[in-house]
């Protein structure tokens, strides 16, 4: 178990470095400078500014520089965030990200195994038919369709709950954000854990406790739920990482102020250090929710552990 986590680590290594490289190219390569829409500046003080972050030099020597600081964690300084480094911004939003993150995970594994397990017991009937229809739509519609039109009728038409983030103390503010965030996700999960399960319970050892005379409720608790739970467990890296990601654009509709607001201002204001330093957080999160991932499922499945 130990040289598979090893593995696992000294693999991701490529991954992350080659993230870095593409970040730092497509960035550099976007029309436009941090400091374009400044007041007109003169010659002297525009070469002052590019000399004291390192902007005049090669393209390839700003590279390896700014790798040097990731290496010992040091991100930069953000362009426009004026006396504030890109770790310290990441840092004070990533609390609230987090929150609505892991609340919306937590939602998505609650519903989503829950649902999943009811229609697989229910198979072929009209609620089972219900649950794919719905785990359909969550998939199909993106979020950006399902917040707005969510911010219109519970916000607009009923005001039941609040429209955008607010200073207000209570859990009415991340209603709207944590569910239409949780939807595609309950819906993915629902889909895994249905197929899963009933995939299970046509295995022989299910048949064999039946013989036995246990219960549908022991079966399903002692013999099934633990194996059918596999699919899961192994897309939940990758869901927490989309959930995270995904958060980018519920944080901008609900005007949250998260990572993924600061990524998307730095986004349109050329802030190059603060676009990079938000891309080597997130790849780096989603390497070590993989890798989390993999060492639970290593704990689930034997095969895996003597690897």
């Amino acid at each position: 178990m130990l040289r598979y986590t090893l593995r696992r680590l000294l693999g991701a290594i490529p991954t992350v470095l080659l993230v870095i490289v593409l970040a730092f190219v497509l960035v550099r390569a976007a029309p436009g400078g941090p400091f374009d829409d400044e007041r007109a500046l003169s010659p002297e003080i525009e070469a002052n500014i590019a000399r004291y972050y390192n902007l005049d030099e090669p393209l390839p020597v700003q590279f390896f520089r700014y790798l040097g600081g990731v290496v010992q964690g040091d991100l930069g300084p953000s362009y426009r965030y004026r006396d504030s480094t890109v770790s310290g911004l990441i840092a004070d939003a990533l609390p609230i990200s987090l929150r609505i993150g892991g609340m919306a995970m937590l939602l998505a594994i609650v519903a989503g195994v829950g649902i999943g397990i009811v229609a697989a017991l229910r198979q072929n009937s009209a609620l089972d038919r219900g649950v794919m229809a719905f785990a359909m739509l969550g998939i199909s519609v993106p979020v950006f369709v399902f917040a707005p039109v969510f911010v219109l009728l519970l916000s607009v038409k009923l005001q039941w709950l609040p429209a955008g983030w607010s200073s207000t103390p209570g859990l009415s503010k991340y209603v709207l954000p944590v569910v239409s965030l949780a939807l595609p996700q309950i819906a993915y999960i629902a889909r895994l854990s249905r197929a899963s399960l009933i995939d299970v319970l046509s295995s022989d050892f299910v048949r064999t406790a039946r013989a036995q005379g246990l219960s549908q409720a022991s079966i399903i608790r002692y013999h099934a739920l633990k194996p059918a739970m596999l699919p899961v467990l192994s897309y939940m890296g990758p869901a927490i990482a989309v959930v995270l990601t995904g958060s980018v654009v519920i944080e901008e509709i609900f005007g949250i102020p998260g990572v993924g607001q600061f990524f998307v201002r730095g986004a349109m204001n050329r802030d190059y250090t603060l676009v990079l330093g938000i891309v080597i957080f997130y790849a780096v999160l989603i390497v070590l929710l993989n890798l989390i991932v993999d060492l639970l499922y290593g704990l689930i499945d034997p095969r895996i552990r003597n690897r």
